[in-house]
């Protein structure tokens, strides 16, 4: 039996998805196409637009389509007209390198032990030229759902703009783009059941927004490039799918974590996310002891190489190397079961008697 747990790399492909993603590969069209397969294929695009829109309670000509999280996140960072990036120490790293590549003056706003924006830190650095502060929604390692509301409010009061990375949000969680008061939002599919290669930046309306991408007039000239309809049409239906209940779950998961340092336990979190460490045990050797034992997760710490990294969030956090070397991620997902956290939690257990027996001897 294979059990995977790792939906906060990549969720496997809903079926609605993969149907609807078949459906749009029989359609010849380019959507820029005057004639009738075209029109059909750009009627695709905007009925999709506008079930993206639906979900998070905006107009559809606020939808940018990108070909995932990281492009949009480099769109928002690098297009929008500002002096200065505010950039929480736990985003992802394709937020922080986009920031150290766009010119543009840098500073870190800190966060707390539980992984939540120092609001007082963001306070402090807000006052100056012309900002954008860039605060995830939930983080992908821990799961910690950060205060937008709040963070907002605070932003207005110094004439700065507001992206959110809600990538690990949106799909698992409800997200309102009007109700967490941001100016920009960056979305992806992969991550609740819809396809790889497809995202969107949500744009407040009237934002102005300098192109990363130029050529042709797509996507109200805000991203050129012939649009991938496919993946655009498996992304909008996983989206309109209904959200996985999953916190019954990871709270019997977690419940079995005897001994375990759950990093933001006592924050607000995903109800899929649990980041977690025994001290002593390297994460390295228990990733490839699930693997073994046919459970797939990742480390608190994976990157884009697939080795296990240096996690700076936790690091952000004022996790010990030693604790934060040992960090495991389990994340849940639309098809994940009772029979899955139970094989977990048998795996588990026997890798702890293992190592325990190992120490004692």
């Amino acid at each position: 039996m294979r059990t995977y747990l790792d939906h906060n790399a990549t969720s496997p492909l809903r079926p609605s998805a993969r149907a609807a993603m078949m459906a749009a590969m029989e359609m010849p069209g380019n959507a820029s196409s005057v004639h009738g397969e075209g029109r059909a294929a750009r009627k695709l695009i905007d009925d999709a637009r506008e079930a993206i829109a639906r979900e998070l309670g905006i107009i559809a000509p606020m939808v940018v389509f990108t070909s995932g999280g990281s492009e949009a996140n480099n769109l928002a960072i690098k297009g929008v007209a500002v002096d200065r990036l505010l950039i929480s120490a736990i985003e992802h790293p394709s937020v922080i390198e986009a920031a150290k590549a766009s010119g543009k003056r840098v500073e870190t706003i800190p966060v707390t032990s539980d992984g939540v924006i120092d609001v007082d830190g963001l306070r402090g650095v807000l006052p100056g030229p012309k900002a954008l502060v860039s605060v995830m929604l939930a983080n992908n390692e821990t799961g910690v759902i950060q205060p937008l509301s709040e963070i907002a409010a605070l932003a207005r009061e110094h004439g700065a703009l507001l992206h959110t990375d809600a990538v690990q949000a949106f799909g698992k969680v409800p997200v309102n783009f009007g109700l967490l008061s941001v100016d920009i939002m960056t979305i992806s599919a992969h991550k609740f059941g819809g396809p790889v290669g497809a995202g969107a930046l949500i744009v407040r309306d009237g934002l102005p927004l300098e192109p990363l991408i130029h050529g042709g007039g797509q996507e109200l000239r805000r991203r050129a490039g012939t649009e991938n309809v496919p993946a655009i049409a498996g992304f909008a239906t996983a989206a309109s799918d209904k959200r996985p209940d999953t916190k019954n779950l990871r709270d019997k998961l977690e419940a079995a974590l005897e001994g375990a340092v759950i990093f933001g336990r006592d924050a607000d979190r995903l109800p899929n996310t649990t980041c977690f460490a025994v001290p002593g045990l390297n994460a390295e050797t228990l990733l490839m002891a699930f693997d073994l034992e046919g459970v797939a997760v990742s480390s608190g710490s994976a990157c884009s190489s697939g080795k296990v990294a240096k996690s700076h969030v936790l690091a952000a956090m004022g996790v010990a190397p030693e604790v934060a070397r040992a960090a495991i991620r389990v994340s849940l997902g639309w098809n994940t079961t009772t029979e899955h956290i139970e094989h977990f939690i048998t795996v588990w257990r026997r890798i702890r008697a293992r190592h325990r027996s190992k120490v004692a001897a």
